[in-house]
């Protein structure tokens, strides 16, 4: 952000504004009525911003060092609704979610035991599997290089390496059965971190171009990170 004498807000009040944007989902209009700017500088000071924060967050490469440290992590996915992409069917079909019945866009995120978020990817089409979306990320590739434990779920079938998914069947004996319970014991509070993600209102439903899907995740990621420093 650029403190120069022609600005209309102060470094603190254009963060105010960026932080509405993101925690409360404000639209343009409204903060530019509320911080008595036009629509326009709203829309520069929120894009100068949040691509500032979103160089800040760290990558996979440090996201897998801070994973060798823990006992293990969880590996989820989450689906973030966007509106439809534009008239034509072709153009939304990718984004289009089997699943969730919806548009979206897929994110992958890895947390820690106490389900503290240490990496997001960047967004893919919500068509994209789990499993895919792992491989495509070389996720599996990078944590079984550094022998990291790895907890998901179901959707990761087949993934490989060091991840660890939960018996598949129902009516299972009880040895499979307790393993399930426990892993899904394990697994549950990184399975919260979609919560967190979506703490910012911007992410349950983003109504920008999907493209602004990947910096507006790695924002969430600084901003989240940052709080716990």
């Amino acid at each position: 952000m650029i403190g120069s004498r022609w600005r209309r807000l102060t470094c603190t009040r254009q963060a105010l504004l960026v932080l509405a944007h993101l925690r409360c989902g404000d639209t343009y209009a409204r903060l530019a009525a509320g911080f008595g700017v036009g629509v326009a500088t709203v829309h520069r000071y929120v894009t100068e911003l949040v691509d500032l924060l979103a160089r800040q967050a760290p990558d996979l490469t440090a996201a897998v060092q801070t994973a060798t440290r823990k006992a293990y992590v969880v590996l989820d996915g989450t689906v973030i609704a966007i509106d439809r992409v534009g008239m034509r069917a072709r153009a939304d079909r990718p984004y289009y979610s089997g699943k969730h019945k919806r548009h979206g866009l897929n994110v992958q995120v890895l947390t820690d035991p106490a389900g503290r978020l240490i990496w997001a990817s960047r967004a893919l089409p919500g068509s994209v599997h789990d499993v895919k979306a792992a491989r495509r990320h070389r996720l599996v590739h990078a944590l079984t290089g550094y022998a990291v434990p790895v907890l998901a779920d179901r959707g990761y079938q087949g993934a490989g390496g060091t991840v660890r998914v939960p018996f598949r069947g129902r009516d299972l004996p009880a040895g499979p059965a307790a393993v399930n319970t426990c892993h899904a014991r394990l697994r549950a509070p990184g399975e919260r971190v979609a919560a967190t993600l979506k703490t910012g209102r911007l992410l349950r439903r983003l109504r920008c171009c999907p493209q602004r899907g990947t910096a507006l995740v790695a924002t969430i990621l600084t901003v989240e990170s940052a709080t716990r420093t």
